[in-house]
């Protein structure tokens, strides 16, 4: 086991591979013909964003932005494994690792890298300081290849072991959509190695989230379940990620302009961007997470993480109760797509932390960066001396 410096390139005939596709795309018929979204993604949209993926942007500038933060990437246990490491300013910075989803990367923790790891910069407490750990979750992007059968019970037990090679014998973690069910393991599974577990998805492992009714909220929380999008929206994702993920990979490797249209999609209706996903996400944002997909072709190993992870139901690592054991802190962004009551949360985890916030949706990091460093500073500050003493 052994991670090194790693810097990201994609080679120019990648590039001009790229190009090619974009420019070549074989539209399909749409007798709709207009910008309603109600049969999916609109011709017209589609069109302009892929337009603008073959003319005007740039992959170069934002490879260069992502080399500005330093890399390691190995192998652990014969997985590729792929992090971002920014070591923190300040007396003593708290080793914390970002786990990410998917149509998520890496990269979708940009906004909030330096405000953690320096948080002096930002005229903010150094105490408050961390070392960063963003890793790709196995099978994306540069965490690749990887073979089957990793899904978050295994990332649980890899990051735990890359965490170690990178010197943290106790460490915090913090992770949205899959990377909530990585860092939800960790509370479970690695409670000793754990300062605590920051969610902004209720990953409460075990638990029949599907179960939960409207009067199990209390009424400061019943706006919460009302927002929440019909499940068929989140079914059609999840269903086809999970049972056909080869599938769809063949379709969505070998056309970008198809890649692009199914993970815009999931920005536009999982945000909190009120029908209009360029109020959260520019172009170059949404270009950049196809690209690092695409580049990499690493969309049929991103898809089949959900059916490592979901196919079968969790098994518990032990009896103990609750069963997220390390402290916990949760989040709650108002538009994320999923909610829970605080009552089953605090039954199921070792709830210290939660927050209501007042807007913000499923990609919380790169939505509202400032309220996600903010909670995460506030929920691991009382934790820290006990945290690492341990």
């Amino acid at each position: 086991m052994a991670v090194e410096p790693f810097r990201i390139h994609i080679s120019e005939d990648r590039l001009a591979v790229l190009g090619d596709r974009l420019r070549t795309t074989d539209w399909a018929e749409d007798p709709v013909r207009d910008d309603s979204w109600h049969y999916g993604v609109p011709a017209p949209y589609l069109r302009e964003l892929t337009e603008y993926w073959a003319t005007r942007y740039d992959w170069r500038a934002h490879e260069a932005a992502m080399n500005r933060w330093p890399h390691v990437r190995g192998e652990i246990d014969g997985v590729t494994v792929h992090a971002l490491h920014e070591r923190g300013s300040g007396p003593a910075p708290l080793p914390l690792v970002l786990s990410h989803g998917w149509p998520w990367t890496f990269w979708d923790f940009r906004k909030v890298i330096e405000p953690l790891a320096h948080p002096e910069r930002f005229g903010a407490d150094p105490s408050d300081a961390f070392d960063v750990v963003v890793p790709s979750l196995p099978g994306s992007v540069f965490s690749s290849p990887t073979p089957a059968g990793v899904g978050f019970r295994q990332t649980a037990a890899l990051w735990v072991k890359l965490m170690t090679e990178l010197g943290y014998q106790r460490f915090g973690a913090h992770g949205g959509d899959s990377g909530a069910y990585v860092t939800a393991q960790l509370a479970h599974e690695f409670a000793d190695r754990l300062v605590g577990a920051h969610l902004t998805f209720p990953a409460l492992l075990g638990t029949d989230l599907g179960g939960v009714s409207r009067d199990d909220f209390a009424p400061e929380e019943v706006d919460d379940f009302d927002r929440q999008r019909p499940a068929m929206l989140n079914l059609t994702h999840f269903l086809t990620h999970t049972f056909e993920p080869r599938t769809l990979a063949w379709a969505l490797q070998d056309s970008p302009a198809g890649l692009a249209a199914w993970m815009v999609q999931r920005r536009r209706a999982w945000s909190d961007c009120g029908g209009d996903v360029e109020r959260r996400f520019s172009k170059d944002d949404l270009i950049t997470s196809f690209a690092l997909y695409w580049l990499t072709g690493t969309v049929g190993g991103s898809l089949r993480f959900y059916a490592d992870s979901f196919q079968r139901p969790w098994i518990p690592s032990h009896d103990r109760r609750p069963v997220l054991e390390s402290p916990t802190g949760i989040a709650v962004f108002p538009y994320e797509l999923t909610h829970v009551p605080r009552t089953l949360a605090q039954r199921e985890a070792n709830l210290v932390h939660w927050t209501r916030m007042s807007r913000g949706g499923h990609f919380a990091a790169a939505e509202e960066p400032q309220l996600v460093v903010a909670d995460i500073r506030a929920f691991f500050r009382p934790l820290r001396a006990t945290g690492l003493s341990r």
